[in-house]
This record gives structure tokens, sequence and C-alpha cells, in this order.
């Protein structure tokens, strides 16, 4: 078995290419695709997304789209444990911190990436070597009206913050199923942003998250 050479044609066949991976190792993928398992995922994060895109036929690659933009599907990858509980919060998308007046949920970035998401598990337990870790099954999810309400109004309450110019005043505790974080590779990244005057400031790239208890509830309703 070899990976794709194509992006899938329709989400039947991108389904089928899970279920085809589904029960396999890191390690077995990596081994059958050439690519070199590294030792941790310290430096490697985004490591085991980056092997499941290539055995999907993802095309995106890093652009701020869809993963299958063909499609309008977008893929995540999400480590759990033994109880199909996620490990860590799921990134969504760069926050503009210089954002237009304007701009509203239904145009955002970040309902544009999970309006339809393909959700692969794989275990993510530290205790299970990296090349060990078996992928899951695969689902598809659109967020309900419930679940897009809440995301809506954490993005709100998120997004006028930053346009009044108090980013900085934002902690990883707001929102109830979205979230705002650092997201750069050290803290010396910066970027501009709004200030409490209207001024220009330096600051940390923060990017939008979806909380581990929001992913949970996605996954009890998916497999319970």
């Amino acid at each position: 078995m070899r990976p794709p050479e194509s992006p899938p044609e329709n989400s039947t066949t991108l389904l089928a290419r899970c279920d085809a991976i589904a029960g396999l190792t890191l390690g077995e993928l990596a081994h059958m695709a050439d690519v070199a398992i590294p030792e941790n995922l310290q430096r490697h994060k985004g490591w085991p997304g980056m092997l499941i895109e290539r055995w999907l036929g993802a095309s995106a690659g890093s652009k701020p789209q869809q993963d299958f933009p063909e499609l309008g599907i977008e893929l995540k990858t999400i480590p759990i444990d033994a109880n199909f509980m996620p490990l860590e919060t799921t990134y969504v998308c760069y926050a503009p911190l210089l954002m237009q007046p304007g701009l509203t949920w239904e145009t955002s970035s970040v309902r544009n990436k999970i309006q339809q998401v393909l959700w692969l598990p794989i275990e993510g337990d530290r205790r299970i070597p990296l090349a060990q870790r078996r992928v899951a099954s695969a689902f598809y999810w659109q967020p309900s009206a419930l679940e897009d309400a809440m995301l809506k109004q954490d993005w709100e309450e998120l997004t006028e913050q930053i346009l009044t110019g108090h980013v900085e005043s934002i902690t990883s505790r707001q929102g109830e199923a979205l979230h705002l974080r650092p997201k750069a590779a050290s803290g010396k990244v910066l970027t501009d942003a709004l200030g409490p005057q209207g001024e220009r400031i330096k600051t940390r790239p923060r990017g939008f998250y979806l909380r581990k208890t929001f992913t949970q509830q996605v996954l009890y309703n998916a497999f319970s």
C-alpha cells in the first residue's frame, strides 16, 4: 500500500482512504510512505498530522483554507487517550490582530475552517512509543445550531477585545468552546496589533483553539 498521488475526488473517497489506514500504526504508515520517524514530537509536533495528510491526499498545505479545498473539508487529527478523551486543544487558525471592522462570524476564517471537519483520532498516550501509536476511525462533523451559537458567542467576545485594543488582556480562560492562545515558535516572535488608545503595538501572534471539553463532546456524540 502506498499514499495516493492525487486529492480525493469526493467525500466518500476521502472517508474510504481513512478506513484503509484505520488500525494501522504511525510507524507502519511512515514505513510504507518512506517517511522518517522522529524520536519524539517535541520538535516535530505537527508530524502525525502531516503524515496523515500525505495518506489522505490533502492539497492545501499551509494555505489559509481547508485541507481539502475542492471538497470544503478540513482535516483535524486529534490525540486521544485509551478512553477516547482528547489530550490537547485543537488549533483552528491564526487570529488576525489588525482585523477590519465589519468582519462577522459568518465570514470569519474560524467558521470557514470548521464548517465541515473530518476528525481523525490518533493514540496520543506518551507512554506509547510514537511509531506504535494507532490511527482510529475517522468521522465527519458539522457544527450543530447549538455548537455554532457557542462558537459564535466566544468568537464575537474575543474579536471585540481585539478590535478595541485589548488583545493583551485576553486570557486562555475566556471562551466556553473557543479560546485564544499565543501561537508562535517562541516568545521572541512578535506581530502588530492595536493598543488601548488605537496605537500600533507589538505582541505575540495568537491562534484560535477549540477547547478539550468541546472536542470531547464531539467525540462522544460520534462514538457513543
